[in-house]
């Protein structure tokens, strides 16, 4: 049979590579003049992500795209990186807060979908406790406001970026764009037909796998439901001179910030001597984008130590509902738009109706949409409920 693909970031390469292992004619259409929407990168000598990126491989799509020899180069958290974890709270930055070091304890604590996460956790943990623990979720929610979200959203996150494991992050050497290329030349071998430069404006004729964005899947297909909450923040990438002192990655218990120097684990990704530090800080309602630099600002003074005179690059960027889906007390993922629309179309990213974390989701999605596309077959990558990107 024969699939088309719209759009070239890793929810439409992935789903492109299912499809033809399935047995599909894929043919894979994207505006842009190169693939990866929000999975590009800088070109250097400052390769920037798109915001924060990495894979967490303690999960099931990413076991899905590791077997398929999809994952390019990539490295693990080094001891000296676990060694420079800071947080701050309070307005210092220190070890992990006590607050939430008891927090992490309660693993046996289950959630509930259908309450507020800050009425919730405030009764279970305190007030102290829920304050911290949703503000250090900033870096998994891009959310100025974690109280307000799910109970069951947020401590399931929580769990799992505080398992007691080695952390399962890992860093694509390269940055992200050589991910892209790679599941492109991958995709390329599968016999899939890429096209760049080409928009799609109508929906193309047979079976359609819709890879874009809410916005623009909501355009496409005319279908005004398709909505659902994402994040709303400010990212701010910097090059700094480097000093060996600076601290790998700062959880911000305060303000649900978050940022971490890329540089430790892959020193390319900057010219020699400095450092490249991506950071993000959740814009809050009603907040101007120059009230929310002056705060993004106030964390990088205490984050990094005369990071003004040491600056060599800096990008800012805000992301606004491109930054995945966040579930409102009732919701849980099954209730986002779903996969199949009907009619032999399909939609896939990361904020449809499948489980896992942030990117997690349009690699479960798209397999599944190729399966459902083709009418079965094995190429799905978990069992729901498991939850391989941020």
């Amino acid at each position: 049979m024969d699939i088309t693909v719209v759009g070239g970031g890793l929810a439409g390469l992935t789903a492109a590579i299912a499809s033809a292992e399935l047995g599909a004619n894929v043919t894979l259409l994207e505006a842009h003049r190169t693939l990866g929407g929000r999975a590009r990168s800088t070109e250097p000598p400052y390769v920037a992500n798109d915001g924060p990126h990495v894979l967490y491989s303690d999960s099931a799509p990413y076991a899905w795209l590791d077997r398929r020899g999809l994952v390019p180069p990539s490295k693990a958290l080094p001891l000296r990186a676990a060694l420079g974890v800071r947080w701050r709270y309070r307005d210092r930055i220190g070890g992990p807060p006590s607050p939430v070091l008891r927090a992490a304890a309660r693993r046996g604590l289950r959630a509930p979908h259908d309450q507020e996460f800050g009425a919730w956790a405030e009764e279970r943990l305190g007030a102290e406790a829920a304050r911290a623990v949703g503000s250090m979720m900033g870096v998994v929610l891009f959310h100025a406001e974690p109280a307000r979200l799910s109970a069951a959203f947020v401590w399931d996150r929580f769990l799992r970026v505080t398992s007691p494991r080695w952390p399962s992050a890992r860093y694509v050497v390269g940055g992200w764009t050589a991910l892209v290329d790679h599941l492109a030349e991958k995709a390329r071998e599968a016999g899939v037909r890429i096209q760049t430069r080409n928009r799609v404006t109508e929906l193309p004729e047979g079976t359609a796998i819709v890879a874009t964005s809410l916005d623009s899947a909501r355009a496409l297909l005319g279908d005004a439901s398709l909505t659902w909450e994402s994040g709303h923040t400010l990212m701010v990438d910097l090059g700094l001179r480097r000093r060996d002192r600076d601290p790998f990655l700062v959880f911000d218990s305060d303000g649900c910030g978050f940022l971490e120097r890329y540089t430790v684990v892959d020193p390319a990704l900057a010219p020699d001597g400095e450092d490249l530090v991506q950071a993000q800080l959740p814009v809050r309602p009603g907040e101007s984008r120059a009230e929310a630099t002056a705060r993004m600002e106030a964390f990088l003074d205490l984050a990094l130590d005369g990071w003004r005179a040491r600056g060599t690059w800096r990008r800012d960027q805000v992301a606004r509902g491109r930054t995945g889906a966040v579930d409102l007390p009732g919701t849980t993922w099954r209730e986002r738009p779903a996969i199949d629309r009907g009619g032999g179309v399909y939609l896939v990213g990361d904020s449809v109706a499948a489980p896992g974390m942030l990117g997690e989701v349009a690699v479960t999605s798209a397999v599944r949409a190729a399966e459902l596309a083709t009418g079965g077959g094995t190429a799905r990558p978990g069992a729901p409920g498991r939850a391989a990107a941020r």
